[in-house]
């Protein structure tokens, strides 16, 4: 069946409704659907359109509809245009002639706004929930190690020591802010279309605040043009779906280099890696890997309904069909990611030696040693400078900071106290930057702690 026809004297080419369709696709809409149309229902009997019984009969329909969903032979042989087409066609051979009343003062424009409103609501909570198994799996490995000392990086060369939990609280921020956009995608996605028409408003007088209380949505749309044309809520899912797959990506990049050989910082679980069809001896670490490829997929998802949207004139464009794809997609791929990252971080062992001898063997000390010469009243670039040669003369002499005596150091430079050469050991340095965010011991202790109280207060 179809929702429209009257105006056609012929109906579409099998190559269109071939085309066309979306049913394959947006049918994971159904739910949704469902539930948006035994909303509409009651709102059509607050209206006078239905009586208390055809409305009865409709929504048990409705209800019978979601039940029979759930087997796989409810969507065999089916041919409807799309998901809203089948339901209502599945309406009208379960509730008789009452069904052709379902559509009055409403458009499917406002119906799939609808829809996907409803479905991204639900998505945003399962971000959210898997973005907190995520935090919590990196809280416990911190707690496993809570005074490993790693080299920092920048531009991929040791650069400051940093405690392991202190490293683990950054990617701990990152998921958090993730979170975060998650829940503003879906404040901004929970505010109800019905009532919009298909642009111009119903011309009949629903209460439009009761419907928004049936189906839980926090407030109505302002401008039926606007929901007519909008995806921005669509869009803000896919932008907080690509920045936290950006952040997968990084710490899958990252782990994969420290579970290498070189670095032999991580022992990644068997249940997580592979091996090779030809190389005996390979561990792969194919999990990570698929994450920071499947970034990539996110991000496309991103651009492919911002490239849609840019272009459209006002209000709906068969073009915004194109949304469902790239949507279901990403968060498909962002779910996925979620719960293997977390099954990776849950399984990891560190290897604390490793990276505790890569800090002490490099010179990731020689901004301690500038910033306890500025302390000692050095200016700031004078003591930059004295180190820097400090360094230099190291490398040269293949000497490590452990090699230095407290006496050869002042005799390097007269600047240098006795008291400096505790800096050689980057325990030392980091105890000096106890300011709230540093790596300093009681500053990542508190750091940790209210990482652990906010993850206990967390809802979904």
């Amino acid at each position: 069946m179809k929702l429209w026809g009257g105006r056609f004297e012929t109906g579409p080419s099998e190559i269109f409704e071939r085309f066309s369709g979306s049913l394959d696709f947006d049918r994971r809409l159904l739910d949704a659907d469902v539930r948006g149309s035994q909303a509409f229902a009651r709102a059509l009997e607050r209206a006078g359109i239905l009586n208390a019984a055809e409305r009865e009969i409709v929504v048990a329909a409705l209800e019978a509809i979601r039940a029979d969903s759930s087997s796989p032979s409810f969507y065999a042989g089916a041919a409807d245009e799309d998901i809203h087409t089948l339901v209502i066609r599945e309406l009208k051979e379960r509730a008789g002639p009452v069904a052709d009343k379902i559509h009055t003062g409403r458009s499917r424009n406002e119906q799939v706004s609808l829809d996907t409103r409803l479905w991204l609501r639900e998505e945003c909570g399962r971000a959210r929930a898997f973005l907190g198994g995520v935090m919590g799996a990196l809280l416990e490995l911190a707690d496993k190690h809570p005074g490993a000392v790693i080299p920092g990086y920048t531009h991929t060369r040791r650069a400051q020591a940093v405690l392991w939990p202190h490293y683990l609280l950054a990617y701990f921020e990152m998921f958090a802010r993730d979170r975060e956009r998650f829940g503003e995608a879906r404040r901004r996605a929970n505010a109800l279309p019905l009532g919009s028409g298909a642009l111009a408003g119903s011309g009949f007088p629903f209460d439009r605040e009761a419907m928004a209380r049936d189906l839980g949505f926090d407030t109505i749309t302002a401008n039926s043009m606007d929901v007519s044309a909008d995806r921005d809520f669509a869009l803000d899912f896919l932008y907080a779906a690509s920045a936290a797959m950006l952040h997968l990506s990084r710490l899958a990049e990252d782990w994969i280099l420290y579970s290498s050989e070189e670095f032999g910082w991580l022992e990644l679980a068997d249940g997580v890696t592979s091996g090779s069809s030809l190389m005996p001896q390979k561990k792969n670490p194919d999990s990570l890997e698929l994450i920071r490829g499947k970034c990539g997929r996110v991000m496309g998802c991103l651009t492919s309904l911002m490239v849609t949207m840019k272009g459209l004139p006002m209000t709906y464009n068969r073009d915004m069909q194109e949304d469902k794809v790239p949507l279901f997609e990403a968060a498909d791929q962002l779910g996925g990611s979620l719960e293997m990252m977390r099954e990776v971080i849950r399984t990891a062992r560190l290897n604390p030696a490793r990276p505790a001898a890569a800090a002490e063997e490099s010179w990731v000390v020689a901004t301690d040693l500038a910033e306890a010469l500025a302390r000692a009243g050095t200016p700031f670039h004078q003591a930059h400078q004295i180190v820097g040669r400090f360094v230099l003369e190291s490398v040269r002499a293949g000497k490590r900071p452990a090699d230095w005596t407290a006496e050869e150091m002042e005799r390097f430079a007269p600047e240098f106290k006795r008291e400096m050469a505790a800096f050689l050991n980057p325990n030392k340095g980091m105890q000096s930057r106890e300011i709230p965010g540093g790596t300093g011991p009681e500053a990542v202790a508190s750091a940790l702690a209210r990482a652990k109280q906010l993850l206990e207060q967390m809802t979904v």
